[in-house]
């Protein structure tokens, strides 16, 4: 966490003090200008700062028709249990925002049960998103575990898990993967995998009540490749076998059937979970489109939230 000097700290106070006048008393710019005795000028400057600072989460509660009628032709088509549908925003298709607040609600509903919870996370930029949309509460009788390993081939952490920060939100015990994604050789990674604490963690992620997914696709940028898990050769290999995504890095094809394939060989994920039950895939994108319509067909999810223009494609 961040450490800020007192000054920092007591204009954050401001901020979020003028944040909840605004947007939780309904107050003015002059009524908060005159109750924390400053200039209007600067109350609009703590209130923009509230949002700036992510003190202020926005959700938008009323559902929208269209999105709606594409989520429930996507479930019927697919046969997910649920599929919510967020606008597209033209500026700026690849922004995670709506996405990652939908998401956070199914996370916010699991951490807010009184019954213990083993809540599973993957990794990528849509898990981040959704962990930075929950604020803090109490979920110390609940358990956070890593699908996915979390570290790199050279010992780097990975920069996009969520575990460690969900329960830094939440004093949540965590288990964290502490593997590399993909390792070399596929009998070290069944002796690791036998190994305390590996399987006590990938015991308690087959045990998970409630998962959430990124999908990745295996273009000429896939995440796979680009952060450096696999080589050119072997995403060229994957590809050429028909695989055309990845869920929790398990390359898949078409219909969603895990490869038997060198790559998925040395793979040191959870297994996925077919047919999936209460596991949610966040994802949208153009260059994802087959491969979420492959985990679809694959059962490899059974909740998906996505965007217009992605729901719009998955149902051409």
């Amino acid at each position: 966490m961040v450490k800020r000097t007192r000054k920092e700290a007591a204009r954050l106070d401001e901020a979020a003090r003028a944040g909840w006048l605004y947007y939780c008393a309904g107050n003015t710019q002059d009524e908060i200008a005159q109750k924390l005795g400053v200039s209007r000028p600067t109350a609009q400057r703590l209130v923009s700062a509230a949002v700036s600072e992510g003190l202020v989460k926005v959700r938008l509660d009323h559902p929208i028709t269209h999105c709606m009628e594409l989520g429930k032709a996507i479930c019927e088509k697919y046969g997910l249990a649920n599929c919510d549908v967020v606008p597209t925003d033209p500026s700026a298709p690849e922004a995670m925002f709506g996405m990652a607040q939908a998401a956070a609600t199914y996370l916010e509903r699991a951490l807010q049960s009184s019954d213990p919870k083993i809540i599973a996370l993957g990794t990528g930029r849509a898990m981040r998103a959704m962990v930075d949309e929950i604020g803090r509460i109490d979920g110390s009788h609940h358990k956070i575990v890593s699908l996915v390993g979390t570290i790199a081939h050279d010992g780097a952490a990975s920069f996009y898990d969520a575990v460690t920060d969900l329960a830094d939100r939440t004093r949540a015990p965590h288990y964290p993967l502490p593997i590399p994604v993909i390792i070399e050789d596929p009998k070290m990674r069944e002796r690791m995998q036998k190994q305390p604490p590996m399987d006590n963690i990938l015991k308690l992620a087959r045990e998970a009540d409630i998962r959430f997914i990124g999908v990745g696709h295996l273009g000429d940028d896939a995440p796979l490749h680009i952060d450096g898990f696999i080589t050119r050769d072997e995403l060229t290999s994957l590809r050429q076998s028909g695989a055309i995504g990845e869920v929790i890095s398990w390359s898949f094809d078409e219909d969603g059937n895990i490869l038997d394939h060198p790559v998925n060989h040395c793979v040191t994920s959870a297994p996925a979970v077919q047919p999936a039950t209460n596991t949610i895939a966040v994802a949208k994108g153009a260059k994802k489109v087959a491969a979420i319509r492959g985990a679809m067909r694959g059962k490899l999810i059974s909740t998906l939230i996505t965007d217009e223009a992605t729901a719009e494609a998955l149902l051409r």
